[in-house]
């Protein structure tokens, strides 16, 4: 179904030294056939590789929608990066004055079609907040290891159906790519409401389902990060930025979120190696039998559950085994995001860093 009237919509673009890949994705905004109005504003937040100039070469060259590139002010004490760039562009003149506000980060590639999709459902559905996870870069070895691993855990940190019923408490987004009504954001008083959130997206969508709003997060396979991350080191980088932000920095939540993981995901597979072992080495049959039967029990539905992931990021159906040695990495991971935290250098935003 379309709307009789196609809103007005300003697309909030938060850039910081983004020049490199601006050329890849600002040109799939500037392509949308939305059949409504549609402005673009760039926040330019203290580039120093030139992304003001890239962003406006870009929209010279276009015929479509106009591109905005707006200046940050210097980041205020207390604020996060990203959120003050995208409360800059989220108060402009252009967004002042427009029915929806599409918050999209900087390297997220966009289908033609998206904005039409997106702006339809919520009038059809009186959605507030619309959100589609992009699809993840996932080439290297270690991106297929831990990428669609990524995607799983956040499904069952924050359920999407639970997130989309607006009779449970559960509210998520993803910050790729987030539709607000502006009336709400107006409502719950603008980004400055999570002015010092680092999850941003998921602090967004609470925040308008607190306030008697309807959220929907769903995942697209054509809404594409063209960012990759360099092996390891590069998801390490992004899941320990935010991973104890997640547990409220609490002791207590990243001890039992580890012992949880653990218990879960490694048990099952160490209970296979060691019965399988003690039977080799003879073992009592029937305890050891039974360990093996629970544990081969446990593991294959971890794996079965992980399958439609792994299916989702094109890989093979026996990645889903690997899910174990996935959590074991996460949980190194979190650990990390705690120690960063304790040592003052926590989660940030391109290049900034934010203490405890």
């Amino acid at each position: 179904m379309e709307p009789d009237r196609w809103p007005d919509v300003t697309a909030v673009v938060p850039a910081r030294n983004e020049a490199a890949v601006l050329p890849s994705t600002l040109p799939t905004l500037l392509d949308q056939d939305y059949p409504g109005r549609l402005e673009i504003v760039v926040v330019d937040d203290s580039s120093t590789d030139g992304t003001a100039d890239v962003a406006a070469g870009l929209g010279d060259g276009s015929t479509g929608p106009g591109v905005h590139v707006v200046a940050a002010a210097p980041l205020p004490d207390g604020w996060a990066g990203k959120v003050w760039a995208m409360h800059t562009g989220s108060t402009s003149d252009l967004a002042r004055r427009c029915d929806y506000i599409l918050l999209t980060d900087a390297d997220i590639a966009h289908p033609p079609d998206l904005l039409r999709r997106m702006v339809g459902m919520a009038e059809c559905r009186d959605l507030d907040l619309g959100s589609v996870m992009a699809h993840l870069r996932a080439i290297t070895p270690f991106e297929r290891l831990l990428v669609p691993a990524f995607v799983y855990f956040f499904g069952l940190l924050y359920p999407f159906r639970w997130s989309n019923d607006s009779r449970r408490r559960t509210a998520a987004a993803a910050g790729g790519c987030v539709l607000v009504r502006r009336q709400m954001l107006e409502r719950i008083g603008g980004l400055k409401s999570i002015h010092d959130q680092i999850i941003d997206d998921c602090a967004l969508a609470a925040s308008i389902k607190q306030a008697g709003g309807r959220t929907w997060l769903g995942l697209g396979r054509d809404v594409q990060s063209v960012r990759g991350y360099a092996g390891l080191s590069g998801v390490w980088h992004v899941v320990a930025r935010t991973a104890y932000t997640q547990l409220a920095y609490s002791p207590i939540g990243l001890v039992g979120t580890v012992v949880g993981l653990l218990l879960t995901f490694l048990a099952p597979p160490i209970a296979v190696v060691v019965t399988s072992v003690g039977l080799l080495t003879g073992a009592a049959l029937e305890p050891s039998l039974t360990a093996l039967a629970v544990g081969l029990l446990g593991w294959g539905l971890m794996s079965f559950s992980y399958i439609p992931m792994t299916r989702w990021y094109r890989g093979s159906t026996l990645l889903a085994v690997t899910l174990p040695l996935s959590a074991v990495i996460y949980v190194a991971m979190t650990l990390d995001s705690a120690r960063r935290h304790y040592a003052g250098v926590g989660g940030g935003w391109k290049g900034r860093t934010y203490g405890r």
